[in-house]
């Protein structure tokens, strides 16, 4: 059994979490991912984000929340912003509202059960309109689970890891609920397989009516192309 279900906590950047099978584990990579968008936005933040100033930031929309780690971690720097997390599995769901008692920022994120693929219409109707759009989904490729370590097959929820036959089923159902939901201006940050930027941009080459333009891609400390980060026209 991983350590972290062992002792039922972890720690996240600055936050120390609850950890409970079978909700994904946060890896250290997932870190990086919440650096490389508190940059963006702290990044020229009065011109690229006009919608937020100082006494209120932006919106957050976490698409598969599992422990709450990155959702979490971004309230925890914004002191105004608001949030909504969802993830399909009711297990996640509660372990995020947990942390998020346990942190003090309950009132400022909304947890929905709901599936990106199957509920996005109620998410739409429920979320409104979100300035950043975050998510480490379901990626890794079909045929390559079997290849995961033991103990991650073993006791880790594979919806949280298996992302179809490409491994884009949750992220192409991410950008096209990018498309309602995300303000004019607004970005979507992914942590993604280092196949993915590559599928990811010539896929919006095909779907220009989605209004999402492919922004960068940014390597993870060990040299994979792992952040993808989009913007809407």
């Amino acid at each position: 059994m991983p350590v972290q279900y062992v002792i039922e906590e972890w720690d996240f950047r600055d936050l120390t979490l609850k950890i409970k099978p079978p909700v994904f584990i946060p890896r250290p990579e997932t870190e990086e991912l919440v650096s490389l968008i508190l940059s963006e936005l702290a990044t020229g933040e009065k011109e690229r984000w006009p919608s937020f100033n100082q006494t209120s930031g932006p919106v957050f929309l976490e698409v598969g929340c599992g422990s709450g780690a990155i959702i979490l971690s971004l309230l925890n720097s914004f002191k105004q912003s608001l949030a909504v997390a969802v993830d399909k599995s009711p297990e996640a769901v509660k372990l995020t509202r947990e942390n998020a008692e346990r942190l003090g920022v309950h009132h400022r994120l909304q947890e929905l059960q709901l599936n990106v693929i199957s509920d996005a219409c109620e998410l739409v109707r429920v979320c409104g309109a979100v300035d950043v759009i975050v998510s480490n989904p379901p990626y890794v490729f079909h045929e390559d689970m079997s290849g995961l370590m033991p103990d991650i097959l073993r006791y880790e929820d594979h919806d949280a890891l298996n992302g179809g036959v490409d491994g884009m089923d949750v992220i192409r159902a991410i950008l096209q609920l990018a498309a309602n939901v995300l303000k004019d201006n607004g970005k979507v940050f992914l942590e993604v397989d280092p196949r993915h930027p590559v599928m990811i941009e010539h896929w919006l080459q095909e779907c220009p009516k989605l209004q999402l333009s492919y922004q960068a891609t940014h390597h993870d400390l060990y040299g994979k192309q792992r952040f993808c980060i989009l913007q809407r026209k």
